[in-house]
């Protein structure tokens, strides 16, 4: 049938043309999507992409590859072309952070925007011989339209224009807020959903805030709870969309539009977390390492009352995120469980309704996990090898593998166009995983 036919048919056939024509843009979603803030844009780590499982023995095809040599634990954001970044650079009397702007496609920078100073607690400078040392920004960009926002590890926050990466506007949360920072500085990234960014800064009466993404004007704030290093997550639990931040106290729940307290779950911090909470249906998990170990907390409404109920709890450092947030599969967790354990600490199954270990793989340490292809999971391990391994309880199986990066990676991958951006404290490297 020629073109000119089938475009020309009765109503019965340009139907079909249309529903064709529908078919193939939700195919092309699929298959292509933005990567626009920390852990993907639901915060959750599950890529909506499909990638290819069939590696060639040395890996992906690289498709570009950078040196970072300042150092950094920022993962990327990646949407409109480009991929961004923080990383640590020479500036002004010092080193300073930087904003670093990469085009997505060839690797070519962009345009770099400091942010401040770069002067850590020396958090990073732990590691195995081969990884050893390195420090930088902790904290991963989030892209909105054409702009992008950033928190910097002393708690200012921009927003920066894509195109230029000129500051719109700043705010600093220490000197307007009261802010309080943490040791080792911030690490958490901001959250952004709809017109509002959400972030925790440990102020006084203002510990939990909602800035309006237009102006960095408040929304709202709210709670005297101390500040972590885990980014916040947004989920819709029991059909109450709800902001969760992971506190010193533990965490608190939120209404995202006013910072009405929906309810809280008392998880004391010792010493740092930063991992996320992760969401299954009704249910919440959180971690923390230095002994403090994990939970699965059950969330119950009655009326308009949320009520948050401990189901299991784990002390110690055998089931524990100390900063590798793990992502949900079929019931089951799935990430880097260990504590320190750099360069050994094993990639894990856990029971998400019991906290029970299914099956552990050592030699992975604290890196990133997302899930990828519906049942599989991407695991990028501390020292950059990368893996791709069944998402399944009943054994860890590997489906391809390959050494990704040098130097120290202690974060997670994005996916975005068929394209797995990854980064170390020593370079950035972008590899086409995209199905032909």
């Amino acid at each position: 049938m020629t073109m000119k036919n089938f475009c020309s048919g009765n109503s019965t056939t340009k139907t079909i043309t249309r529903a064709a024509a529908l078919g193939l843009l939700a195919c092309a979603l699929v298959q292509a999507a933005d990567w626009p803030q920390y852990r993907g844009a639901n915060h959750d780590g599950i890529c909506a992409e499909k990638i290819a499982e069939n590696w060639p023995p040395r890996g992906p095809k690289l498709l570009w590859k950078v040196a970072l040599p300042g150092g950094g634990f920022s993962s990327f954001a990646v949407a409109q072309g480009k991929a961004l970044t923080l990383a640590r650079r020479p500036g002004g009397s010092g080193d300073q952070e930087f904003c670093v702007a990469f085009d997505a496609n060839t690797g070519k920078e962009l345009w770099a925007t400091p942010l401040g100073p770069a002067k850590y607690d020396g958090g990073g400078d732990t590691g195995t011989k081969d990884n050893r040392g390195g420090d930088g920004p902790r904290s991963t960009p989030t892209i909105d339209g054409d702009h992008a926002y950033v928190l910097s590890a002393y708690l200012a926050l921009y927003c920066l224009d894509l195109t230029t990466g000129k500051a719109v506007w700043k705010k600093d949360l220490c000197a307007e807020f009261g802010a309080q920072n943490i040791r080792w500085q911030s690490a958490a990234s901001p959250l952004l959903e709809g017109e509002l960014i959400f972030v925790h800064c440990g102020a006084p009466g203002a510990s939990l805030m909602a800035l309006r993404k237009r102006d960095g004007s408040a929304a709202w704030k709210c709670q005297d709870d101390k500040m972590t290093h885990a980014t916040p997550i947004i989920a819709t639990i029991l059909d109450q969309r709800q902001v969760i931040f992971f506190t010193q106290s533990g965490l608190v729940s939120v209404v995202p539009e006013t910072g009405a307290e929906l309810w809280r779950y008392g998880f004391p911090f010792k010493v740092s977390t930063a991992a996320s909470p992760v969401v299954a249906g009704d249910r919440v998990y959180c971690s923390a390492g230095y002994g403090v170990g994990s939970a699965g907390v059950k969330i119950a409404k009655a009326g308009a009352k949320f009520t948050a109920t401990e189901i299991w709890r784990n002390e110690g450092n055998v089931i524990c995120s100390h900063w590798s947030t793990p992502v949900y599969h079929q019931d089951h967790l799935y990430g880097m469980f260990s504590f320190k354990e750099f360069g050994t600490g094993a990639l894990k199954c856990v029971d998400m309704a019991t906290g029970k270990e299914k099956w552990a793989q050592a030699g992975f340490g604290p890196g990133g996990v997302l899930l990828v292809n519906g049942n599989k999971v991407l695991a990028l391990s501390d020292t950059g090898r990368m893996v791709l391994v069944e998402a399944s309880p009943q054994g860890y199986k590997e489906i391809a593998t390959c050494q990704a990066l040098t130097g120290k990676v202690w974060n997670s991958p994005a996916i975005s166009n068929g394209h797995i951006f990854a980064r170390s404290t020593k370079e950035a490297v972008c590899l086409d995983v995209s199905v032909k």
